[in-house]
């Protein structure tokens, strides 16, 4: 279930209601970061097809020559190839990476599908194709124009995949790790993590992370899950084996020890 609102007449976003009832606040990146992202990636490829040129012209003096010398299919071939190489480089780096390349990063946005969930392969590979279109007539006039005549800053590639790219916040992971032994946060975490003693701030901190926990890298979305367990968990060793097996056990004791306590 979700929703899409406006923080202020600048600032779109998307609210997602989360399984667990908490509203999940998305605020929507902007045309400005959209192209400073591009900006970036397509630096990126064009040093990618300098160096290219550089390592071919060695094998070959006449690149345009030899170019000019094929076949009308072998040329449209060529042509393909670039463009499904440019093509892989977004749709790969975004699956791959959780719905960021380089530039996209560097700026702190990713693409997600409409509801807040992570972006797929399908989803990626159909927006990115259709870069293409959102291109033309030059320098993706047709993307920047539906991009400013859309609340959510969506290029058509985006309107036909169900994507959009949100900003990303800013987490402080301190709080999701157990506090450090004697100190009064190390008391209160013990008490918590008796079976059934779990307050409204513990709760709110378990949804906080599990909101979150498909955003974070593995290793730090595992320390995470496992702190939180030790923390509010209270279990026994052979059940905590259990628990601790995979991140979908994990994840799903927490969330049921949160919706229990409410």
């Amino acid at each position: 279930m979700l929703e899409s609102g406006m923080g202020s007449a600048s600032s779109p976003s998307l609210n997602v209601a989360t399984p667990e009832r908490v509203s999940l606040h998305l605020p929507v990146a902007g045309i400005g970061y959209r192209c400073l992202a591009w900006i970036v990636d397509a630096t990126i490829l064009f040093f990618f097809w300098v160096i290219a040129y550089f390592v071919f012209s060695l094998l070959v003096s006449d690149m345009l020559g030899l170019f000019q010398g094929l076949s009308g299919i072998a040329q449209t071939l060529i042509v393909v190839g670039v463009f499904a190489t440019q093509w892989m480089y977004w749709t790969l780096a975004e699956v791959f990476f959780h719905g960021q390349t380089p530039g996209k990063r560097l700026l702190g946005i990713r693409v997600v599908r409409g509801d807040g969930s992570p972006v797929g392969v399908y989803e990626s590979a159909i927006r990115n194709l259709l870069r293409a279109v959102d291109f033309l007539p030059v320098l993706y006039a047709s993307g920047c124009l539906s991009m400013l005549f859309t609340k959510q800053h969506l290029r058509l590639g985006d309107l036909v995949a169900g994507t959009l790219l949100v900003r990303e916040e800013r987490f402080n992971l301190d709080k999701y790790t157990v506090p450090a032994q004697g100190s009064p946060e190390s008391a209160s975490a013990s008490a918590a993590s008796t079976p059934g003693r779990l307050g409204p701030e513990d709760v709110e901190l378990i949804l906080a992370f599990l909101e979150r926990a498909p955003w974070l890298e593995p290793e730090a979305r595992r320390r995470l899950g496992l702190g939180l367990v030790e923390r509010f968990g209270g279990l026994a060793e052979p059940e905590r084996a259990a628990v601790l097996a995979s991140p979908e056990s994990l994840e799903g004791f927490l969330r049921a020890r949160a919706q229990g306590a409410r």
